[in-house]
């Protein structure tokens, strides 16, 4: 279920920037107008964050993932009804606003339902399904456009999200709710953690712990380099390297498989890693590590002078950031108890949606005014920058004590 909502979710996403060079055209839309469009979702990501977050911890995630879906498929389905610039950039800014549940909410899930050392491979499954819908999503949406318009392209993935919503609530169960869970599937699941049942941490205990700041910090660098991708690529390729709709249709999915693999294959490195006998922290460190490596192949993408080159050099960076990207999230769950995990992804969301609305905003005057090339640049160094920050702050990634008040 976490796996085909993340997929709808970035189905969702991708229908804007597979309709982007036809929209463009009928709006007349610059580079620096389509920025905004997409710093309009960052922002609408980053004021519904902890909103989101809080609402997960507080409600549970049955409830908190069936409201953040039925909310944020209702303001997909407008952007049909969309004629300008500020219908576009609102309606983009209420799908941030809910989309952002996605990973609070399925992060959350993954800490109640699977042991630490299961953890990253757990994130690694759903969050591969953000490539496998940003892949599908040319398939869905170009054939959509061709034979019913671009307005029909926006409705199909909303009734998506709005079926998925219901089957959620119908049978998702949190372990303690969930009539058929033996006390030996949940001694696993613990797997000699601490219980974590009882009061919330405060807010304030929260923003005050290092490693806190550290997967913000890294969330922050990390997540603009995988929206560059999903939102820019089509236009990159349709403008930069001369493909159609449907050259991009065809090849464009390839990248996000590569995404896909790197995620379940991170998420399975690092679980492989503890199971031989490594602590949470080097597995991590060495599978994110390897990740971000990869991603220093994004300056490649402009340099090379051949599109099958500049293809192989963007698969890589997206394997090796959704290997970076499925164990930060797993590292949430390493530090936190489940009462404070879906706030704190919430946190690490407001900090990446701060990067991903501003980085949106500067690639359009770059692209505009200079090139691609120094873009490109930015999006090759900033994982390994993120990461460096993580664990300068993090520790040992054992599960900080908290001090709760009810």
């Amino acid at each position: 279920m976490l796996f085909c909502v993340t997929m709808i979710n970035f189905v969702d996403r991708q229908t804007l920037s597979v309709t982007a060079p036809k929209l463009r055209e009928i709006f007349s839309l610059s580079n620096t107008q389509y920025g905004i469009i997409v710093a309009a979702f960052q922002m609408g990501m980053v004021l519904g964050e902890f909103p989101m977050g809080w609402l997960m911890d507080r409600r549970g995630a049955r409830s908190g993932l069936t409201f953040a879906v039925l909310w944020w498929s209702i303001a997909n389905a407008l952007h049909a009804v969309a004629t300008s610039l500020l219908h576009f950039s609102f309606f983009r800014f209420w799908l941030g606003t809910g989309e952002c549940g996605n990973f609070s909410g399925g992060n959350k899930v993954v800490s109640q339902w699977f042991p630490v050392r299961e953890r990253a491979f757990a994130v690694g499954i759903f969050n591969s399904a953000s490539m496998i819908g940003s892949a599908v999503a040319p398939f869905l949406i170009v054939p959509l456009m061709h034979w019913y318009g671009w307005r029909v392209a926006f409705l199909v993935p909303s009734t998506m999200g709005l079926v998925w919503a219901g089957v959620w609530y119908l049978f998702y169960r949190a372990p303690e709710d969930h009539k058929g869970l033996t006390a030996a599937e949940a001694a696993y699941i613990r797997d000699g953690e601490p219980p974590t049942a009882g009061p919330m941490p405060t807010n304030a205990q929260l923003l005050r712990l290092r490693p806190t700041w550290g997967l913000m910090l890294c969330r922050l660098l990390v997540g603009p380099v995988v929206q560059f991708y999903i939102y820019w690529m089509p236009e990159y390729l349709y403008r930069a390297r001369g493909f159609s709709l449907t050259d991009i249709a065809f090849f464009a999915w390839i990248p996000f498989l590569f995404g896909d693999l790197g995620s379940i294959g991170g998420g399975w490195a690092s679980g492989f890693l503890i199971r031989r006998g490594y602590s949470v922290r080097s597995a991590r460190m060495m599978t994110m590590g390897f990740g971000a490596t990869l991603c220093f192949l994004s300056l490649a993408v402009v340099l090379v002078k051949t599109v099958p080159v500049a293809l192989i050099a963007i698969c890589c960076v997206l394997f090796g950031h959704t290997a970076v990207s499925a164990n930060m999230f797993a590292a949430i769950s390493d530090i936190f108890p489940s009462s404070a995990v879906a706030r704190v992804t919430g946190l690490t969301g407001i900090a990446s949606g701060l990067s991903g609305m501003a980085f949106p905003l500067l690639t359009g005057m770059l692209v505009d005014r200079i090139s691609y090339t120094p873009v490109f640049a930015m999006a090759s160094l900033m994982p390994a920058a993120g990461l460096l920050i993580l664990f300068a702050l993090a520790g040992r990634f054992k599960q900080v004590p908290l001090q709760v008040s009810p």
